[in-house]
């Protein structure tokens, strides 16, 4: 494996951490803690209790990693009204 490679696992969020992270369960059933990748901060995708997440993670440390992608939940509609541009 590559210095560089990273492992990208699935799981689903159990707890909302304080700083922007997040407690997350794996498929395999390990708990890690993860951060919002920076992408989804710019773009305001907001997680919540549940959500199933896609995380990449370094082989170095496995106790953290980057939340990178949000699947829609059951519905897929967005939760509430659009708001305007922001300038």
């Amino acid at each position: 494996m590559a210095k560089e490679d990273l492992l990208t696992l699935d799981g689903q969020i159990d707890e909302i951490l304080p700083d922007g992270r997040f407690g997350v369960i794996l498929e395999n059933q390990h708990r890690i803690i993860a951060y919002t990748a920076g992408k989804m901060r710019k773009f305001r995708i907001r997680s919540v209790v549940g959500d199933r997440v896609r995380v990449e993670m370094t082989p170095y440390d496995l106790s953290k990693g980057r939340i990178v992608f949000r699947d829609k939940g059951p519905g897929g509609a967005p939760s509430g009204p659009r708001r305007g541009a922001r300038r």
